[in-house]
């Protein structure tokens, strides 16, 4: 097998010392019930009793809030203008907003950058001190944060999500006690929450028993017949497992109703964004999908696109729910992310490349639990059928390394159309599945015959 030519990375001859490019910095430990700070030793301006033993620039501060406004009147007049803390659970969100809010510029870091460096010591008082040295010396990445707004938006998004996990597992509680009465609903019906399912389960729980009228709420569109559903309706209806279904349906008419006050929430909220759509008309849709569950109440695609100034259901496999889920994660500001690369990268969605001595040694990609890369996956496993420049790569990719490696080959190309759609903003041109297979015919007949003219030998066509 021919080896892969390496990219000729150089690094650079000269190697600078380092410098302190945060001079007034700060570090922060993180906990639950106490924060560690530390500051550079030349920045206490008197010492304090709350200080450490002989450290008067590492002090400890509880974490209720009268505390934390104690912490940031004490990074004030230290002269602090700089605040880097680790990602701690939760625990870092009142903090952080409170220190935003008072002035300061804060880095959020990712626990694994102050770990992997070398020397760490590991103490609460230590650790504070570890973090003031690295942030001085400009060795800590902020991790990425969004707008604020949209930041409230994405907490109103991640409720809805919330809701609807707590609203399924209620549905699978109903099916158990269906099936603890060998009530085989679930054998005839495909949703046991659509009009057929919730009618005969409400009928049931008011009292009816007899399968022959059970069956009469079948729907008009149901596949199976009366005569099959009334089959499947015969249970030995003991008042336990009755009891279980009561409760297990109003708790999931509870959730849908909460469901219901969560998106008129979120509708009012998208109009307060400022409109970046220039007056333009929406573009119209290329075709009706069908109603999928779990959809926003609401029409999403409207504020999404005032909010974004583009239409991000014109990507193949994104629907409403799957843009209003990316722009309420990654905002509709692209400056931070310099390329499409760093954006993919940042998704999780491309291979840590790791060789050693001419050889791969691994190319998984990132662990992590990234919301938007979820959305952009779910998108690339919706376009397995389509008959656009995606979908051919998708089946292209699967059939050469499996459908995981595809999801990820193929949510990683929808994410790059997506970021460049909100960072030039231009319009997007579809692809169809026949003129990609052209151009990727061209470009593998172009590098056969580069090939064979290594090799000494010239490609010619058969005629």
């Amino acid at each position: 097998m021919t080896p892969r030519k390496e990219k000729n990375l150089q690094m650079p001859v000269v190697q600078e010392a380092l410098t302190i490019t945060h001079p007034h910095a700060a570090g922060i430990d993180v906990h639950s019930r106490k924060h560690w700070v530390a500051v550079p030793p030349d920045h206490v301006p008197t010492p304090s009793a709350d200080a450490a033993k002989d450290l008067p620039y590492v002090r400890q501060f509880d974490t209720y809030t009268a505390d934390l406004e104690m912490l940031a009147d004490w990074l004030q007049q230290c002269g602090i203008t700089t605040v880097a803390m680790e990602s701690t659970g939760i625990y870092w969100i009142a903090l952080f907003e409170l220190l935003e809010r008072r002035g300061f510029e804060v880095f959020l870091v990712d626990p694994r950058q102050t770990k992997h460096a070398p020397g760490r010591p590991k103490t609460d008082r230590l650790d504070c001190q570890w973090i003031q040295r690295l942030h001085s010396f400009g060795l800590l990445t902020a991790s990425f944060r969004p707008e604020d707004q949209v930041v409230v938006l994405r907490s109103y998004l991640r409720q809805r999500q919330m809701l609807i996990s707590h609203a399924g597992q209620h549905i699978q509680h109903m099916q158990k006690a269906l099936e603890l009465m060998n009530v085989k609903l679930t054998e005839v019906v495909n949703d046991v929450t659509g009009m057929t399912g919730m009618a005969i389960i409400k009928d049931i729980l008011a009292g009816q028993r007899d399968p022959l009228k059970l069956a009469k709420h079948r729907d008009c569109r149901c596949r199976r017949t009366e005569a099959e559903i009334a089959r499947a309706l015969h249970g030995n209806w003991r008042d336990e497992h009755l009891f279980a279904l009561q409760q297990a349906l109003e708790l999931y008419e509870f959730y849908k109703r909460q469901l219901a006050v969560c998106d008129e929430r979120l509708a009012a909220y998208l109009k307060t964004f400022d409109d970046r759509s220039d007056g333009k008309p929406l573009p119209a849709k290329r075709r009706l999908n069908p109603r999928q569950a779990n959809m926003p109440a609401f029409d999403a695609r409207t504020g999404l696109y005032r909010l974004a100034g583009v239409d991000l259901t014109v990507v193949e496999g994104i629907s409403e729910r799957t843009a209003l889920v990316i722009l309420s994660e990654i905002g509709r500001d692209m400056s931070k992310f310099p390329t499409a690369k760093h954006f993919v990268s940042w998704l999780g969605l491309c291979p840590q490349h790791q060789s050693s001595a001419g050889k791969i040694r691994s190319r998984h990609i990132r662990r992590g639990t990234n919301r938007a890369a979820l959305a952009f996956r779910l998108a690339a496993q919706g376009c397995h059928h389509a008959k656009t420049a995606i979908g051919a790569f998708y089946r292209r990719i699967q059939a050469r390394a499996g459908g995981p490696k595809a999801v990820v080959a193929t949510a990683r190309k929808i994410a790059e159309r997506v970021y460049r759609l909100l960072k030039y903003g231009k319009e997007y041109v579809r692809q169809g599945a026949d003129e990609y297979e052209t151009t990727y015919r061209l470009r593998l007949v172009k590098g056969l015959a580069r090939k064979a003219e290594e090799l000494g030998y010239k490609l010619c066509p058969v005629t």
